[in-house]
């Protein structure tokens, strides 16, 4: 019970990774707030939580287009109310976008995938950290993914939204150094979500055959599975995870349960952020004459 007690909210929960996060928050003790765009989906999603919280926890449902700067604002007031306050965001909302070379895609689609992708995530921290400073603590909790590490050809407003989400997420952490209020950036692995169906249903000519191919794979062999997202999620949003901040790690390959254990070590370090790679780092001396 790493979250007993604790009050999150969870944006893009009404079904996949989102609301496998707000299952393991009730599991590990904290009441939930969830979102989406979808009336009939958060509705359903609500439901199923709140069928699954224990006593004295609480489950708040509601509808928000997270790039929406009012609805946002309204978000967060709400949920701050029914929960009784706010130690934890989740920015879990996110699309693909549009599939196709970038020169073919339709331009308001691609815009709009970095709307929700990007602005989605920065808009609710805008929102939360008023309240985080006024009682000393938080913690922010923003979804990344392959997008951010590697080139996605033909999937490029994804790629390119999720690379800024994880700089917006290290340059956040540094503007609350030494306020107790940590962000970080999770990699949840390779999903069997609705986006990958998008992907199947676009086809090779719009995505590409090796993404496609990988699409097939991943979706026979199972993906990643939710769980261990969740998992880090929680323990990113829980006290184990303190001083931990401006971090992208991912769920499937980094040792973070252990970190606590590294904490001062990891503090003065670069590992787990994004940055540039020079002639030295892959051993070539280009600067010497």
């Amino acid at each position: 019970m790493i979250l007993q007690g604790k009050r999150i909210l969870i944006t893009g929960a009404s079904e996949g990774l989102g609301y496998a996060v707000a299952e393991r928050c009730l599991v590990e003790g904290a009441s939930v707030a969830i979102c989406a765009r979808s009336p009939e989906r958060i509705e359903r999603a609500g439901a199923g939580l709140r069928a699954s919280a224990g006593a004295g926890q609480s489950v708040f449902a509601t509808v928000a287009d997270v790039s929406n700067p009012q609805q946002v604002k309204a978000l967060v007031a709400n949920a701050a109310r029914e929960l009784g306050g706010l130690d934890g965001l989740v920015n879990n909302a996110g699309i693909y976008g549009p599939k196709g070379l970038i020169e073919e895609v339709d331009w308001a689609e691609w815009a709009r995938a970095i709307e929700i992708n990007l602005m989605g995530t920065v808009l609710p921290c805008r929102e939360v950290l008023p309240l985080f400073r006024s009682r000393g603590s938080g913690k922010i909790v923003n979804l990344s993914g392959g997008g951010a590490t590697a080139p996605l050809p033909r999937i490029s407003a994804y790629a390119a939204s999720k690379a800024a989400v994880v700089r917006f997420t290290e340059t956040l952490a540094e503007e609350l150094r030494g306020t107790s209020i940590d962000a970080n950036a999770v990699a949840p692995g390779a999903l069997n979500t609705r986006l990958l169906d998008e992907v199947l249903a676009a086809g090779p000519d719009k995505v590409g055959k090796n993404f496609y191919d990988r699409a097939l794979k991943q979706k026979a062999d199972g993906g990643a599975g939710l769980e261990k997202g969740a998992a880090l999620c929680a323990f990113l949003l829980s006290a184990a995870s303190d001083g931990i901040t401006g971090r992208l790690l991912s769920a499937v390959w980094d040792p973070w349960a252990d970190l606590p254990a590294r904490r001062a070590e990891l503090a003065e370090s670069d590992i787990y952020t994004l940055r540039r790679i020079v002639p030295k780092d892959r051993g070539r001396n280009w600067d010497e004459p």
